[in-house]
């Protein structure tokens, strides 16, 4: 056994991670100071609170990843990037590409304990949820590189302003804006080791008042383990005009369609198990702009249609291929409505009401024949509605303090009416420092599939609820060269939703105490280095994919034609299951990338993940890659 001082130095330095985020600005040089964290930049954001705010001003925990960081590794998901540059947060995989759905699927984003694979995690595009109708959780093939210019993670509740599902935490995929007149057009394409291959076109127009941004994807994967197929297409289209000054209407068109395989476990291998997912999200926006006053209106609807066949196995199904195919389609259509109003000097007041139309509708149909089967435990066909409005204040009382507060009633058609509180301060002792305080509940109603689908389903179960304290410290030096922060939080969560002899009940509960630390560093003109770390002090029980260390430290080179990052990040004691004897996974990965730019439009590029070739697994049986590489091009015109 390591003495205690090794193994916490051995932490320390193995845990960081580096990231890099040179990427190329219009001008035609890397843009290396577009940071993974918008602390250096002091950028707005507007995740946090429903409008664009410092974050030096709003008492949540808000992480920014610009676009040039999630391009530094030529990743066509963001998720990756995430898993790396924020701390606190863990997102599963299984493989090289892909993520799939049902048994055996990835994609799980765990924010201090919680789950949006068990819909306590929200992931929004432009401030519109994206989770399903039946089952309640993302799916995390859609959240692809090409489509984000920024990405703003909430970690802590944010239910106050999003409702359901944000009881963990958000994640909000922003998507590429077009603020100067031109064209601008991209094409990326690449290959690799296990039949890998990747392409992008994207292309931007702001032409006066008019702009467009149009995006597809092709990805493709074998992948490496037998029956491990991966292939996806995907595309983006918006549109806007700017109606004077104070007005703009946004429409908007994401559809991802993709095929995956799941192998099984290498004990229990399957065959046939394939899925086929078609899932598309719609929407219209008004926005208006004035000096003293905000807002928005937003009708969406979001889509989904579903086959999947489950497999058979020497341990499932008898070992017989399935006669019959799982079939869903589901919606979530909503109308969102927020202002911001400046009601005197200092104030900001939000007014917001929401609105959810939830369906789902779930069956089997006959391998053979095609029909449906009927009856059966997957027999679904049910809507549910939640409306909700909220108010949050604010206040500058003086200048270096900052008080916040706000409500939200949220009632549902089956769980009826929940009130949802929040409360927090900034101090700003001095310029470049900040301390923050907050208190917030959370919560996430049970899913359909909770209450209908299944043995297991239970119409008698009630929401899941969370309250969050969290103190927060940054600061910035060397004239915002350098800056760190640190996070320390405690979490009780209760109500959540287990199975327990064959019937879903609220009888989960979590308790998690931890700290988070992240520092971001600019040397000279052409280094960035940039380190977050996480630990869960305390932990009640074992909460699935969470680790009890997360770290990463990243470092960026930029010079003349040529750009460099390497990355390192130590995963310590992730729990791949639950109870007394939880078994867990430690692992450190290193992953590079190496661009080089010989024409003002054209950079060539190669990269790799975990170069050190580690052998580990997070998903339980299903045993990640060893080292894989890819190389390819990018046209930017």
């Amino acid at each position: 056994m390591k003495r205690p001082s090794l193994t916490l130095l051995s932490g320390l330095l193995s845990g960081l991670t580096l990231l890099a985020s040179p990427s190329a600005g219009d001008d035609g040089h890397w843009a290396l100071v577009d940071s993974a964290h918008s602390h250096l930049l002091d950028e707005a954001v507007a995740t946090g609170t429903r409008r664009s705010a410092s974050e030096r001003s709003i008492p949540a925990s808000v992480c920014t990843i610009g676009s040039a960081t999630l391009d530094a590794y030529q990743r066509p998901s963001i998720l990756p990037t995430l898993s790396e540059e924020v701390p606190g947060l863990f997102v599963t995989q299984r493989g090289v590409m892909g993520y799939g759905v049902s048994t055996g699927a990835a994609g799980g984003i765990s924010v201090r304990g919680l789950n949006s694979g068990s819909g306590q995690v929200l992931v929004l595009i432009d401030g519109q949820p994206q989770y399903q109708g039946i089952f309640g959780h993302s799916i995390a093939d859609r959240y692809q590189t090409l489509m984000a210019e920024r990405v703003e993670v909430v970690r802590g509740p944010a239910s106050m302003l999003y409702g359901s599902n944000a009881m963990g935490g958000v994640v909000n995929i922003i998507t590429h804006q077009n603020p100067g007149d031109g064209v601008r057009t991209r094409l990326r394409a690449g290959g690799g080791m296990h039949g890998t291959f990747m392409a992008e076109a994207s292309n931007r127009v702001r032409k006066g008042d008019f702009f467009s941004i149009v995006a597809a994807q092709y990805s493709r994967s074998d992948n490496h383990r037998e029956n491990m197929d991966f292939q996806q297409y995907g595309g983006l289209a918006k549109l806007g005009l700017d109606l004077g000054t104070h007005w703009t209407v946004t429409t908007q068109l994401n559809l991802t369609h993709f095929g995956a395989d799941n192998p099984g476990t290498v004990s229990s291998p399957l065959l046939e198990a394939h899925q086929e997912i078609t899932r598309g999200a719609a929407s219209l926006m008004v926005e208006n702009r004035y000096d003293r006053s905000s807002g928005r209106v937003s009708v969406y609807d979001n889509f989904g249609r579903h086959k999947i066949n489950d497999g058979y196995g020497p341990n499932y199904n008898a070992n017989k291929p399935q006669d019959r195919l799982f079939r869903s389609r589901d919606a979530l259509a909503g109308v969102s409505f927020y202002e911001n109003v400046e009601l005197f000097s200092g104030n900001h007041t939000t007014f917001g009401f929401d609105y959810q139309h939830i369906y789902g509708h779930a069956w089997y149909t006959s391998r053979s024949t095609g029909e449906e089967v009927p009856g059966g435990l997957a027999a679904l066909d049910r809507s549910v509605n939640e409306y909700a409005g909220y108010v949050d204040f604010g206040q500058d009382i003086v200048d270096w303090l900052t008080v916040d507060g706000g409500v939200r009633y949220d009632h549902h058609s089956v769980m009826g009416g929940e009130w949802v509180p929040q409360a927090g301060l900034v101090i700003r002792p001095f310029d470049a420092a900040e301390f923050k305080g907050t208190a917030a509940k959370g919560f996430r109603n049970p899913t359909p599939k909770d209450l209908y689908l299944y043995k297991a389903a239970n119409t008698e179960l009630d929401p899941e609820r969370m309250w969050n304290f969290e103190a927060a410290w940054r600061h910035k030096i060397a004239k915002g060269h350098f800056v760190y922060g640190l996070n320390f939080y405690h979490l009780r969560a209760s109500n959540i939703i287990q199975t327990v002899n064959g019937s879903n009940q609220n009888t989960g509960s979590v308790r998690n105490t931890g700290l988070e630390v992240d520092a971001t560093a600019l040397m000279g003109e052409h280094w960035r280095l940039t380190t977050n770390h996480s630990w869960v002090l305390h932990m009640k029980q074992p909460m699935l994919y969470t680790p009890r260390y997360k770290g990463y430290l990243g470092l960026g080179l930029d010079y003349e034609h040529w750009a460099a990052n390497i990355g390192v990040q130590r995963v310590s004691k992730l729990y791949k299951a639950t109870g007394p004897k939880a078994p867990t996974e430690t692992f450190t990965l290193l992953s590079a990338s190496l661009t080089y730019k010989p024409l003002d439009y054209l950079q060539v590029w190669a990269k790799g993940e975990n170069l050190l070739a580690q052998r580990y697994e997070i998903l339980s049986g299903l045993p990640m890659p060893r080292a894989t590489m890819m190389a390819g091009v990018t046209f930017d015109f």
